[in-house]
């Protein structure tokens, strides 16, 4: 019997935090979950994020520091490895969320808890702020 790998696919996501408050995406699941999307083949995780953030918020961003990798089980056979990314914000204009999502939302630190959201997000969303709070102090 020949060793058969598990193939999932992988997921950019980038923690980008505006006047204090982080960009969140509504999907249809109704949950929250941090802008990004799909690896391209042949395409760096750090470009991947900036384009998705682009694409699905209208934001411009620099990728910062690799946060994050994890596995998240969506459901039974539904499996993808997530990585995140810190994403300074390029821009002052407001998100505009794209067809993909329903919503798109500002949190603060403290509201992140409470949401509907994987706890890999609300780990790498946590981190993000005490990475940014180090530096500026």
């Amino acid at each position: 019997m020949s060793y058969q790998p598990h193939l999932f696919p992988v997921s950019v996501k980038g923690v980008v935090i505006h006047d204090g408050r982080v960009l969140l995406l509504r999907n249809e699941r109704d949950e929250w979950e941090l802008p990004g999307g799909k690896l391209e083949l042949g395409e760096e995780p750090a470009q991947c994020v900036a384009r998705e953030i682009a694409e699905e918020g209208s934001w411009q961003v620099t990728t910062g520091p690799l946060l994050d990798v994890w596995q998240y089980h969506i459901r039974d056979g539904v499996d993808v490895l997530i990585i995140t990314y810190g994403c300074r914000l390029d821009t002052d204009v407001a998100p505009v969320v794209s067809h993909e999502h329903k919503e798109a939302g500002l949190f603060t630190e403290a509201e992140v808890s409470a949401l509907p959201m994987p706890d890999g997000y609300k780990k790498s969303i946590l981190s993000w702020y005490a990475r940014l709070s180090a530096q500026a102090t």
